[in-house]
């Protein structure tokens, strides 16, 4: 399962919308289960694929404090594997079995390529509302180490007790938005290095 924050003015509902219109078509049927401040979006093939297995995919959309986390659940890649397997072997045997499997190859190429689809879809809507993996000024708090009261990002000195705030401000991943303290060397999130 892949998690990915995008912080800014996005609910789940604005990022549903966009992906059942763009996975509700073809061979593939999307539809939205739950609603407010968690939905999940169901993308799976219709009735029996010519080849490859059922292909399903879930999209959990949860509200967090100003942003979306977006979780993509794994397919079932048993089904495709089997038949990208199968094909490899008529090819050994028999060369000319690929012509025939043409169809059943590309339908295995298109339920591989599908989670790249739904995070460039989930990527492009995102950026379109305004929302990055970059931390609202809202959310960007240090705590001061003396007092613990929350100060505004590049505070010079606490607001409270006037200790100095230091480096301690915090960041957000690059790759996929999740919040670490400063100095923080990998993402927890992703595995992504966070120092330049």
């Amino acid at each position: 399962m892949e998690i990915r924050t995008f912080h800014g003015p996005i609910t789940p509902t604005d990022l549903a919308r966009p992906l059942v219109a763009e996975f509700d078509q073809g061979n593939l049927r999307s539809q939205v289960v739950g609603g407010g401040e968690k939905m999940v979006v169901q993308i799976a093939t219709t009735g029996m694929p010519v080849s490859g297995g059922h292909t399903a995919v879930s999209v959990e959309l949860t509200q967090v404090e100003d942003g979306v986390l977006v979780r993509v659940g794994q397919q079932e890649w048993l089904g495709v594997a089997a038949s990208i397997g199968k094909t490899a072997l008529m090819a050994l045997h028999n060369p000319l079995a690929l012509i025939g499997r043409l169809d059943d190859i590309a339908q295995d190429v298109v339920s591989i390529q599908l989670i790249d689809r739904i995070w460039d879809t989930i990527e492009q809507t995102a950026q379109s509302h305004g929302a990055s993996h970059e931390i609202s000024e809202r959310l960007r708090r240090v705590v001061c180490p003396y007092c613990l009261t929350a100060n505004h990002v590049g505070a010079p000195s606490c607001i409270a007790c006037g200790a100095p705030m230091g480096p301690s401000q915090p960041v957000a991943c690059g790759r996929c938005g999740f919040v670490t303290a400063a100095g923080t060397p990998v993402c927890p999130s992703c595995g992504l290095s966070l120092v330049d």
